[in-house]
């Protein structure tokens, strides 16, 4: 099976560490993911969390651009609330004329994650409807059909992609652009998933940015030489997630061994118990097979990993044997 295969990085930080390691790490997995034959590789835009570096998309990729070569760069993606839908434009045109034609731009319409970063943020609410006129103007800009002049940004080779639950889906569908849609729990629990794929599909409008419907299925995938280790992989992160409903906070993400030697309350234990269920992760022949389940069951055109590790030497391990299993490589 040849499909494109993508990674989203989030700069996530490591317990003791500090951004300026994550934002160097994210540099350096860029630069093997470059060399390993991946499609792209994003970054994302958090603010206020504690765990994660990833805040300023296009300052990152900017710097990302100067430390690759061949791999498509973006953000997964920039959060269209927070900014002018000019400025976006604007941003992303200026990243295409210094990469011409390696520029991605997703978009999200995530606020901040709890009342406070929403008010420095200076948002408390955003409708679809807006998400959907924000999107459209962005796109103008980027055609050359909108009022104003994006200087640089009009006629950019820059790609837009839509990143979708299942009310955007349709966002997407009407600019004509790719759709970005995460993964396995969506799909394997109920039938949200593949709806929203279902009438992004069916509800396509051509456009200079894509001739016919193309979905990219977000998977956190971790992959290591054998399921044991690669079941640890995915512990840091689905105990961030739990740990952060009491917390209040998602935090620097701790190793399995640290995370084994826990007190955990039944609730915290059952969480995490559902989490690793959901998990991607194992030997890279039970994650390229699950991989490949989940291509088949959605027609997915290409696949995003976004798993985080909590360490980078296990990152760059499982991008290694995830290129392998599907036979990336730099032409």
């Amino acid at each position: 099976m040849t499909i494109p295969i993508s990674i989203l990085d989030r700069s996530h930080l490591h317990a003791g560490g500090n951004a300026a390691t994550a934002i160097r790490e994210t540099i350096v997995r860029a630069r093997a993911a470059d060399t390993l034959g991946f499609h792209r590789f994003w970054v994302s835009e958090h603010h206020g969390v504690p765990g994660v570096a990833g805040a300023a998309p296009a300052v990152l990729i900017a710097a990302l651009g100067y430390e690759t070569s061949h791999i498509r760069l973006g953000s997964g993606g920039v959060m269209v609330p927070n900014h002018q839908p000019l400025v976006i434009a604007e941003q992303f045109g200026t990243l295409d004329i210094l990469f011409p034609g390696r520029i991605d731009l997703g978009m999200g319409r995530s606020l901040g994650f709890i009342r406070p970063v929403r008010a420095a943020l200076r948002r408390d609410a955003y409708e679809t409807g807006d998400f959907a006129t924000d999107i459209a103007e962005i796109v103008a800009y980027l055609d050359g059909t909108a009022t104003v002049h994006a200087s640089p940004g009009e006629g950019a080779a820059v790609q837009p992609f839509v990143l979708a639950n299942g009310a955007s889906a349709l966002v997407a569908a009407h600019a004509g652009i790719p759709l970005v849609i995460g993964g396995p729990r969506v799909l394997d629990r109920d039938e949200t998933g593949r709806t929203a794929i279902d009438r992004y599909r069916q509800a396509f409008q051509p456009s200079r940015f894509a001739s016919e419907p193309y979905v990219v299925l977000a998977v956190a995938a971790l992959a290591a030489d054998d399921d044991a280790a690669g079941r640890d992989l995915a512990l840091p992160e689905a105990w961030a997630f739990v740990d952060a409903t009491s917390q209040g906070a998602y935090l620097p993400l701790e190793s399995p061994v640290a995370i084994r030697g826990k007190a955990l309350t039944p609730r915290q234990r059952t969480r995490l118990d559902e989490m690793l269920a959901n998990a991607v992760a194992g030997s890279i022949d039970t994650v390229a097979a699950r991989i490949r389940e989940l291509i088949e069951a959605t027609g997915a055109d290409e696949v995003l990993l976004t798993g985080s590790f909590h360490a980078l030497d296990t990152a760059l391990r499982s991008d290694a044997l995830i290129a392998e299993a599907f036979g990336l490589g730099r032409q």
